[in-house]
């Protein structure tokens, strides 16, 4: 199924014009190890005309916990694995339930959104992104001569 899918790219390629990008990235999801991962949960919420908020609810995590890296139009959150000390094996705690598990989550950004920030509060960490739009694409009124 994954090389009748690749075809459909394929055909498609003459009858675009700098859409390369766009098709290279499908392929990467079709022949990677591209998996839908549960945790942890997010959303992607529009604030604006051109900017959006990836938010990522991680109960329990630190600043020193979670990593964002962003290259090559790919933003990655993932855990950070920290040498347990034998304080935290005997921290007290009766039962665990919140769990800090590893976690890596992945997000493909387009060519014209920058990520501005990250920020952690409250348990959710939003991770800050515009669309910039050059002057020659934004909306504007032609005057007729």
């Amino acid at each position: 199924m994954t090389n009748a899918r690749l075809s459909i790219f394929n055909q498609l390629k003459p009858f675009t014009v700098g859409f390369d990008d766009v098709f290279d990235q499908f392929d990467y999801m079709i022949n990677s190890d591209f998996q839908t991962v549960n945790f942890p949960p997010y959303n992607i919420v529009k604030t604006g005309d051109f900017t959006y908020d990836v938010e990522l609810a991680l109960a329990g995590f630190g600043k020193d916990d979670i990593s964002v890296d962003y290259a090559d139009n790919i933003l990655t959150v993932q855990s950070v694995k920290k040498e347990k000390s034998d304080d935290d094996k005997n921290d007290g705690v009766i039962h665990r339930g919140i769990s800090k598990r590893q976690f890596k989550r992945t997000f493909t950004i387009a060519d014209d959104v920058e990520v501005k920030g990250a920020e952690l509060k409250d348990g959710l960490l939003k991770v800050s992104l515009e669309k910039i739009v050059p002057e020659g694409k934004k909306p504007r009124t032609i005057e007729i001569k």
